[in-house]
């Protein structure tokens, strides 16, 4: 017959054996942490360009389309007008005729001259025909300046970009008629950075320079990868002016280049902070469903019950926080294989 004396000694025995061996120390301290609010941000461009026709007419050719990059002064775009083309050939018929007025006044000076030195004409009539040269003169230079406008508009016809950028909308086609200063494309050119709308009961928690969180692309928690896969943000700009109850602030965040204009991501921001104690991840052991911290006790290790919270960084290192179970001071053992 086993006795009872033996048999809970042997079970005590194999329960402690059963457990893990704790070598490490970890002593649970309260720190402040930031609590953090799951908004959407909307990609915006720092500046969105119009790229404008500078003349009148009809589109000959488009060589950009939506989502294109372009650099500033390429063309995009050429615009005909044939009226200039029309006006070009009367000028150019005009410059033809004065040249040839011009022609006759030379020699009608020359000839005014000669006659002037036999003393068969007077003075008078020598500036005459020096007044009726310059006119000429003049009206030709004025018939060229003239014709250099016409040419000015005609290559006034290629539509250039304005910054260098991506294109965002085309609303023109072939073909179309368009009036001087109509706009061709429009082209988001800068940095893009977000734009955050919050309730207004957070306007006072919302500082410049604060840090937020920015999912990855995808509107849930899950697209974004969550808090712990979230990229770094800052916030540049905390607009003084409260819209429809709505805070808007910008925020500064690399690596969104690649995002479509107007795309929404989840961005974590903080609005306010509270006091937790953390643990390291190695120090939970969890049975049958419910999570344990090991603490030295003044009477050996126990096992306390715990529920925990999210995921925080204290001193470089990544913490759980511990909701409720522990107190400040509680020195937690780790065990043997996280050292």
């Amino acid at each position: 017959m086993i006795r009872p004396t033996s048999l809970l000694s042997g079970l005590a025995l194999a329960a402690l054996l059963a457990l893990p061996a704790f070598a490490g120390e970890f002593t649970a301290k309260s720190v402040t942490i930031p609590e953090l609010k799951a908004v959407f941000g909307q990609v915006e461009s720092s500046n969105v360009v119009p790229a404008r026709a500078r003349i009148g007419g009809t589109i000959r050719s488009i060589a950009i389309q939506e989502g294109q990059e372009v650099k500033e002064g390429e063309v995009i775009a050429e615009v005909v007008d044939e009226k200039l083309a029309l006006q070009r050939d009367a000028a150019d018929a005009r410059i033809k005729q004065l040249n040839s007025q011009l022609d006759n006044a030379k020699l009608a000076l020359d000839r005014a001259q000669q006659l002037l030195g036999r003393g068969v004409v007077s003075q008078a009539n020598v500036d005459q025909a020096k007044m009726n040269y310059d006119v000429a003169v003049n009206q030709v230079t004025a018939a060229e300046a003239d014709r250099a406008v016409i040419e000015q508009q005609s290559s006034e016809g290629s539509v250039l970009a304005p910054a260098t950028g991506r294109v965002l909308s085309v609303p023109v086609t072939l073909g179309s008629v368009i009036l001087a200063g109509e706009t061709v494309g429009r082209i988001a050119t800068g940095k893009y950075y977000l734009r955050l709308s919050l309730p207004e009961r957070h306007a006072t928690q919302i500082r410049t320079e604060s840090t937020v969180l920015v999912g990855r692309r995808g509107m849930s928690t899950s697209a974004s990868g969550g808090v712990d896969a979230a990229r770094p943000g800052r916030i540049v700009k905390v607009y003084p002016e409260i819209v429809d109850g709505r805070v808007i602030a910008d925020v500064d965040v690399d690596g969104i280049g690649d995002f479509f204009v107007n795309e929404r991501t989840l961005v974590w921001i903080p609005v306010g902070s509270h006091d937790a104690i953390g643990v390291p991840a190695e120090a939970i052991i969890t049975r049958h469903g419910v999570d344990y911290v090991r603490i030295a006790g003044a009477d050996g290790p126990l096992d306390v019950a715990v529920i925990l919270g999210s995921t925080f960084e204290a001193d470089g290192k990544p913490l759980v926080e511990v909701l409720t179970g522990l107190r400040d001071g509680d020195r937690i053992l780790l065990p043997e294989d996280a050292q």
